[in-house]
């Protein structure tokens, strides 16, 4: 009888400890174990490296999950964009540059991984995330003054309203979308001119920077999408290097490795084309 009183007192205990840790992370990041780390040397690079982390449960340590790897960002770098964090004159320094529509840089904060999406009718065995297969008809609407900006649509079911503006066609004629994630940027809600269209996808090659986007070899992210559970909440968290260690202790971010906070391993690339 004792023993069974001490054993329940000692799991309130953990369960306990468990709340207090939790409870001191941003809401932001509470209910998350998954999260995806992309890094770049400053605001202006565009090439970065990708990490994955995960973590038992909220409040416990996050531990790296696999190697390192090499994605190219905006051809302009990084800017501050729309994510689940408010990023208020404590964070951001008056130089520091702010997402925009066509601007060419990727947003960098922290942002929620809601869906694949690629070329095949279905996502391949085995993956969790809500998938979307692309047909000639889905668009990424980036007209500003669209009532649907910043949203994927079919466009065979719907009223356009951008007139002769042409949006992001999903289904390309090459492999940058053959698969894709979907990152929640500028969403809750979508605020006309402050960047749309935001998605992982297969890059170009090593060198070859996106308008907007984080994209990196098929392989790799191939891996990323059969690894993201949506049960766990992942979440990408994009910044230069030096504001991620500024940020680091206040967020409760995972430690960078030598490796995750330079510069990955260099794969082979794909084709050349624009995208976002």
């Amino acid at each position: 009888m004792i023993k069974t009183i001490l054993y329940s007192l000692l799991l309130i205990e953990l369960c306990l400890l468990v709340l207090n840790a939790s409870a001191k992370e941003l809401p932001a990041f509470s209910h998350s174990t998954e999260m995806v780390v992309v890094t770049t040397s400053d605001w202006n690079a565009s090439s970065g490296t990708l990490q994955r982390y995960e973590r038992e449960s909220p409040g416990k340590p996050w531990k790296a999950v696999g190697e390192p790897i090499s994605v190219m960002v905006g051809k302009t770098g990084l800017g501050w964009g729309t994510g689940l964090l408010k990023i208020n004159k404590s964070i951001r320094a008056s130089a520091d540059p702010i997402k925009k529509e066509g601007d060419g840089k990727a947003p960098a904060g922290v942002f929620r991984l809601s869906k694949a999406f690629g070329y095949a009718p279905k996502e391949q065995p085995g993956w969790k995330m809500p998938y979307l297969p692309l047909t000639s008809s889905i668009q990424c609407v980036d007209d500003p003054d669209s009532r649907f900006y910043n949203t994927l649509v079919d466009a065979s079911r719907i009223s356009p309203d951008w007139g002769t503006h042409e949006n992001e066609q999903m289904r390309r004629s090459d492999d940058l979308y053959r698969w894709g994630i979907l990152v929640d940027h500028n969403t809750d809600p979508a605020v006309a001119g402050n960047g749309s269209c935001i998605f992982m996808h297969i890059w170009r090659g090593p060198g070859q920077p996106t308008v907007g986007c984080t994209a990196m070899p098929q392989n790799d992210l191939e891996t990323l999408i059969g690894w993201l559970d949506p049960d766990r909440k992942p979440l990408l968290v994009q910044l230069p290097a030096a504001q991620y260690q500024k940020l680091k202790k206040h967020w409760r971010l995972p430690s960078l490795s030598s490796a995750a906070s330079g510069k990955g391993s260099t794969m082979q690339g794909g084709a050349n084309s624009s995208d976002k």
